[in-house]
């Protein structure tokens, strides 16, 4: 198994990411490559805590543009961690 910093590469901080929080739902973007094991285990592993539930989503880059050159913004890769009841991740807006 990968080290957990290379699965998990930041939070997700957002309107309902934060939202998420209040129901016990963790938002991170991971590596492309890193299946819902590998998740379950990086989470479990960095913040101590019991996952009940991985969700992942692809999310594929946007085009845009600067003056007349067009780019692509890189795809990346979302995963929603449920935590057991109880636990919970102290200071989760500020990683």
């Amino acid at each position: 198994m990968r080290d957990a910093r290379d699965v998990l590469k930041s939070p997700v901080i957002s309107e309902k990411s934060v939202g998420l929080v209040e129901e016990n739902k963790y938002t991170f973007w991971v590596d492309p490559a890193a299946n819902k094991i590998e998740i379950k285990a990086a989470v479990e592993k960095m913040f101590k805590v019991s996952v009940v539930e991985i969700r992942t989503l692809s999310v594929r880059g946007k085009m845009k543009r600067v003056g007349k050159y067009l780019g692509k913004t890189p795809n990346r890769k979302k995963a929603i961690a449920t935590l057991k009841a109880g636990d919970k991740i102290e200071n989760f807006a500020g990683l």
